[in-house]
């Protein structure tokens, strides 16, 4: 081989071993690279490595773009499920808790951080929870206790989502469990008023039916009489329960303009009928002389009150009626009665639809045993408060107190 010859190898060499020399430090940075933090901008270089590393940074950022994504994905689906009402468990195939919303950490007493990992059917331990869990797919809500509060009722219902993974909705019904509670009792307690009356009426008329051609007059007019009455209880019953439904709906009461001077003379003289001069009723009207809203049901709340007073005050009492402005600039109905009183323990509960302290002197003295119920709805939708004080044996005051802003501008102190 010439000279000419074995200098190009040596050139061919020596280019191919800086080739491979440059390959290698790319290589290295290359390396050093994937070994760096996520997020580490690409190594440059020029011609075919170059367009290697470039190809790489492209696909680093389109990853880096899909990881930013999905972060912010996953990020907007915990900022939803902290916002829902409702508690939220994320858990793994072994019920392990990987994740839970607020919501779930105060109803179920756990702690994201503590708890992570643990499997939930250990820290709650409930036979229904851990039925439903282990149910399958979209098996029927449980209800159980609530750990932290034993008298909440809970309702929970797994849905299997993912690579065997399950997210467990949490509902606190404890307020659906009262309503459904209040709909029996009302349901029972209606039955119950309307049958008493029914069962005397349906006697009367049997009675009549059987024997009308062998009664005195006198008795048939005794029996009759006496059905009517039982008939008038019934209407009086029908009529309160329209007037309760009434006010329970979301309407708002209309901004009439209510005059007083004239709603408070018919109050007083439905009292007075009732009373049939067995009690000292005594009227002050200095208050306000207009107020803003219903007059229909501003004078059933003002009724009720003034015609249970004569009912619950023995003949020979006294009781006060009495409508004054107040400092703040709203308005005050007050009912003042010398009668039996009422015990502390039921204060608290005589607003509640049926309820009686003394069940037997309410329906003797005519009461359904809805007015004070239909007077908490009435006040409340014209934006006032009931306030009651009662002692035994010395009488009670029942107040209805009313915010400036149900007075015309022009009455306001």
């Amino acid at each position: 081989m010439t000279d000419f010859g074995l200098w190009l190898l040596a050139g061919l060499a020596a280019v191919l071993a800086v080739a491979l020399l440059r390959d290698r430090w790319h290589l290295r940075r290359l390396l050093r690279w994937t070994g760096s933090p996520v997020g580490t901008p690409v190594p440059s270089a020029r011609g075919l490595w170059g367009d290697v590393l470039a190809g790489l940074y492209r696909r680093a950022r389109y990853t880096a773009e899909q990881r930013a994504q999905l972060h912010e994905a996953l990020e907007r689906f915990q900022q939803a499920a902290q916002a829902l009402p409702e508690g939220v468990a994320i858990l793994n195939a072994k019920l392990g808790i990987e994740w839970l919303n607020g919501r779930a950490e105060q109803l179920l007493g756990l702690d994201n951080e503590r708890d992570a990992g643990a499997p939930i059917v250990n820290l709650v331990r409930d036979p229904e929870f851990a039925a439903c869990l282990q149910g399958g797919a979209y098996g029927p809500p449980r209800q159980l206790r609530a750990p932290p509060r034993p008298q909440d009722i809970l309702e929970v219902q797994a849905i299997p989502f993912g690579q065997n993974r399950t997210m467990a909705l949490i509902r606190d019904v404890t307020h659906l469990e009262r309503v459904e509670t209040m709909r029996r009792d009302f349901v029972a307690n209606v039955s119950h008023e309307l049958k008493t009356p029914l069962t005397v009426v349906l006697g009367f008329v049997e009675t009549l039916e059987d024997g009308w051609n062998d009664m005195a007059p006198g008795d048939i007019r005794r029996f009759l009489a006496l059905s009517a009455e039982q008939a008038r209880r019934m209407q009086r019953l029908i009529d309160d329960l329209l007037t309760l439904s009434a006010l329970e709906t979301d309407a708002p009461p209309p901004d009439e303009q209510v005059d007083m001077a004239a709603l408070l003379a018919e109050v007083r003289e439905e009292a007075v009928a009732l009373s049939a001069g067995r009690h000292d009723i005594r009227m002050e009207a200095a208050g306000p002389a207009a107020l803003i809203g219903s007059a229909r049901e501003i004078r059933s709340a003002f009724g009720n009150l003034a015609t249970n007073a004569v009912r619950y005050t023995p003949a020979g009492g006294c009781i006060e009626l009495a409508w004054r402005s107040l400092p703040d600039g709203g308005a005050a109905f007050s009912v003042v009665d010398t009668g039996i009183g009422i015990e502390p323990q039921h204060l608290s509960r005589l607003t509640e639809r049926f309820y009686r302290v003394d069940r037997g002197r309410s329906r003797e003295m005519g009461g359904t045993g809805l007015g004070l119920a239909i007077v908490k709805h009435a006040v409340e939708r014209h934006g006032a408060t009931l306030a009651i004080d009662s002692r035994p044996g010395e009488g009670s005051r029942f107040t209805a107190v009313f915010p400036a802003r149900r007075l015309p501008a022009t009455e306001r102190v």
